[in-house]
This record gives structure tokens, sequence and C-alpha cells, in this order.
């Protein structure tokens, strides 16, 4: 797992051919199959570990900010693009990558754990009177949307792009946008 997840972080899931990470492990390609019924099995497994320590960092951030909707959605839309951000290739496979259907299969659970989390700090803020009454699930897959394609130029190992701004700009451009688009004046 730990050979394949590394091949992933570095190469993506396309890198991550059985025979290589068999090399990486120092084992034939066919032992790798007396622990996984398959190539889809192993990645699936390597997109479930990795995507859950992703998923976890940024529940944490969430769950340690100040109990304030807006600090809370924050910390979501920071953690997630600044984690993403430093590690690019790791972020575009998990976020972006073409994959086999058993990969994109768990993609979605975990889309679907994000969208929860960030439906939670909407509704907070709605409640709160901090945020425009809305469908807090279905701006909550907005403000997804909006995080990770305003990343992809930027995670992209196909599409080399000067950056127009530092990461930290883009970050906190990010962020504002997600407060905006909820209905919080800018600050």
């Amino acid at each position: 797992m730990r050979a394949a997840h590394e091949l992933v972080a570095r190469e993506g899931f396309a890198g991550a051919k059985v025979a290589a990470v068999a090399g990486a492990c120092g084992v034939s390609a066919g032992s790798l199959y007396s622990y996984f019924g398959s190539r889809d099995e192993l990645l699936a497994r390597v997109f479930r570990s990795a995507a859950g320590r992703e998923l976890a960092a940024v529940r944490a951030a969430v769950d340690t900010a100040p109990a304030h909707p807006e600090a809370r959605l924050k910390a979501f839309a920071d953690t997630f693009t600044g984690r993403a951000l430093r590690g690019r290739r790791l972020a575009w496979s998990l976020l972006f990558e073409p994959v086999s259907p058993v990969v994109e299969r768990e993609r979605l659970v975990y889309r679907r754990e994000y969208a929860q989390l960030c439906e939670g700090v909407i509704r907070e803020g709605v409640v709160a009177g901090l945020f425009a009454p809305q469908n807090a699930a279905v701006s909550a897959g907005a403000v997804i949307g909006a995080i990770s394609e305003a990343l992809v130029g930027r995670l992209s190992p196909e599409v080399s792009q000067k950056a127009e701004a530092p990461d930290e700009q883009l970050v906190a451009e990010i962020r504002e946008f997600c407060l905006r688009a909820l209905g919080r004046a800018p600050s």
C-alpha cells in the first residue's frame, strides 16, 4: 500500500502499474495478487487511504476552528486548498485524474463526505444569519466545485502555466469567493 501510495503521489494512478508497485516493494507482480484481487482493488484502497487522510485533515480543521460558521468555512476552504497545493500531484490524482470505475466509486463517496461536512457549516451560517438563506446541500456542492475548479490549472501535471499569484494569495481568494458566494459581504 505504501509503495502504491508513493507512486500515485509522484506519478498519479496511471503510474501505479502492478509491475511498478511490485518493483518498488522488491517482489514479483504475481505476489501482489495474493493481497489484492486486481490492480483496481489496490488502487481503490490507495484512494480510500489517501482521500481518508485528506478528509480527516479538513474535518479536524473545521472541528477545531472557533465555533463560528465563517471561521469554520474558512478552515474548510483553507485546509482543502492549502493541502492540495502542497501535494499537487496527489491532489490532482484524487480530484481529477481519469480513473477506473472502481476508483471513481470511491471518489464519489469522498465527494459526498466533503459535501456533508460543508453543508453542516453552511446550515450553521444560515441559522446564525451570517449566510443568505439557501439550500445548504446545493450550496455545499457548488462551494466544493468552485474550490476544485479554481485549483485544476494549478494542480494539473499536464499544464505548465505560470502561476498568476502565489499559492497563499490563491488560498485567500478562494476563501473569500466562497464566503461571498454564500451571501457574506467581502471583508
